[in-house]
Parts: C-alpha cells; structure tokens; sequence
C-alpha cells in the first residue's frame, strides 16, 4: 500500500507596513486604490479576515465607506466583490474601481471624515513557517485542527484560495491528493469563508472532518 503524504501545518504572520498612502473622502479613495501597489490591495481585501473585523463587511474599503463616511449603500457593494474569483489583483482593483465609480456617478458629493478618520493604506510582509505538527491521517488531522493557531488555519483555509486559484483551500487539497475523500471535499465547498469568523470556520471543518472519522471507524469495525 502507498504511504500517504502527511499534511504538514503552517503558519503565516503578517507585519504591518505603512504605505503613506491616506484617504478623507472617497474620490481620494478612488485615487489611492489606483496608485496602490498590488501588496497594499492584497491586505485590504484578501488579509481582512485575519483581522478578526466584524463580519459586517468583507474588506477595509467597505468598512471605511460604511461606518467613516456612511456610505452603506456602497458598503454593500464593495462586500459583494468576492477577491478569490480573481486570477491576479490587477482585476480585483479594477473591480474595486469599477464599483466607486458607478457610484459616484450617481452620488457625486463625496463626504469628507473628521481628523483621525482617514483609510490609511498599508501593506503586509507575510512570513510563513511550518509549526512541527503533522497529520498521517484524518484522525491525527481532527487533532491538530482543533488547536492549531488561528494564522495557520487562516493560512491554509483563505492564503491558499489566492495561492491555489479556484476557490480551493489546503486542507481540500489533501483530502483528495492523499485520501481520496470526495464527500468530505463537498462538505468543505459548503462552508463559506465569508459567512464565518475564523474560529466558526474551525468549528466547521472540525465537524465535517469529525463525520468523516466516524464514518471510517463504521466501515472498519463491520
């Protein structure tokens, strides 16, 4: 019988980087966005849920545009870009602009914040590094899933959509390259990595993987 490719666990840290880059209103935004360098959309759109923001929104340009300038409606709109339909960041800024400028050519005043308000842009320097833990099987995965660190669960679960492409996490991956395991796959189609913090998403996974196990465990003693 082939061995099984372990799954080895890592973890990445982000460190912040200020760009110097700075908004008040959102025709500045607009302009910001379009000058930014791809790291600094990259952190504000794909990095946002490591931040443990409210699930309200799904990126720090539809936080800002809803609760510093009030803008809700265009809030939503922003939400709605999901970042991991996008090959390359290019089209998710293009998207980001498509979006405020449709709006502005419907609302043309732009409102200014106060003093301290600004959406300041800024960058992440990812270090990524495995943490000693490996999973042979899935019952040495539901073990380490349950306590890994939140930047390695992030890493596997949202890093690896932009780095795989397709929508597709590491723990997926895996479960089909080395275990061959189609209905646990399909169960992890179904979490949404937008709905959820990212412990509700380990409490997800750690139940779908659970029924897998179980279902292991009823074949073997048959």
């Amino acid at each position: 019988m082939d061995e099984t490719t372990p799954f080895e666990f890592k973890q990445c840290i982000g460190i912040l980087k200020s760009t110097g880059k700075k908004a008040k209103h959102l025709r500045e935004l607009r302009s910001a966005i379009e000058g930014s360098s791809d790291g600094s959309i990259y952190h504000h759109t794909y990095q946002y849920l490591l931040s443990g923001h409210m699930l309200e929104y799904t990126n720090d340009f539809a936080q800002w545009a809803g609760e510093s300038i009030g803008e809700r409606v265009l809030a939503e709109y922003l939400s709605n870009i999901d970042p991991y339909e996008f090959s390359a960041v290019h089209d998710l800024r293009k998207r980001l602009l498509d979006v405020i400028d449709d709006y502005l050519n419907t609302f043309t005043e732009s409102k200014e914040v106060v003093f301290g308000d600004e959406f300041y842009f800024q960058e992440t320097v990812t270090l990524v590094f495995p943490v000693g833990i490996r999973a042979n099987n899935l019952a040495e995965f539901l073990i380490a899933i349950r306590f890994i660190d939140s930047g390695s669960l992030y890493y596997h679960f949202y890093e690896a959509r932009s780095r795989l492409g397709r929508g597709r996490d590491d723990f997926s991956a895996w479960f089909e390259e080395a275990l061959g395991k189609k209905e646990l796959i399909e169960k992890m189609k179904e979490i949404d990595p937008f709905m959820h913090t990212i412990e509700g998403i380990r409490a997800h996974i750690v139940e779908a993987v659970e029924e897998a196990v179980k279902k292991d465990m009823e074949v073997i003693s048959r």
